[in-house]
This record gives structure tokens, sequence and C-alpha cells, in this order.
């Protein structure tokens, strides 16, 4: 067992080199996107239909000009927050 795990770290270390850049170089989207995961998983399904029907904060508004702005940045917070939302719209019917 113990061969088996030594194995699968040194599979996942590359692959996780290959990634980590994109996401290391933006600690602060790193901070929100976690912030935007775990909002999604804690909510219920009712309340994130009623956080969408809701005009977006000021704080939102100036995260998405970012977004908008910034390719990188943009490639990099969906390529993090992309499957935790995917999967949770999914659950409460909000995608096919």
């Amino acid at each position: 067992m113990n061969k088996l795990l030594q194995r699968g770290l040194w599979l996942a270390v590359p692959m996780t080199f290959a990634a980590g850049p994109a996401l290391a170089d933006y600690p602060l989207m790193n901070m929100v996107a976690d912030r935007v995961i775990q909002k999604y998983q804690s909510a219920s399904c009712e309340q994130l239909w009623q956080q969408k029907q809701q005009p977006k904060s000021e704080q939102e508004q100036r995260v998405m000009g970012l977004l908008k702005s910034d390719p990188q940045l943009r490639t990099a917070f969906m390529n993090k927050v992309a499957g935790p939302i995917a999967n949770k719209m999914f659950e409460c019917g909000m995608i096919p």
C-alpha cells in the first residue's frame, strides 16, 4: 500500500506543478474563488434561486469587471470554480 501511495504522489506532483503556476499567480483570486465555491456548496437550492434574482453587489460588480478585463485571471478563476458550481447547479436543476 505504501508503494502504491508513493507512486500516486509521484504522478500527482507533476500535474500539480503543471496547473499550479496559473493559480499561484493570483492569491487574491484564489481567496475570492474559494469564497464563491463555499457559497455554492453551503447554500440550499432555494437560496441559490433567490440569490440569482437579486442584483449584484458593488463588490461583485468590481470582481466581474476585473474578470472581464483580464483574460488570464478569468481563465484561472473559471478553471477553479467551474466544477463545483456546475455540480451544484446540476443538483439544483439549474442546468440540464
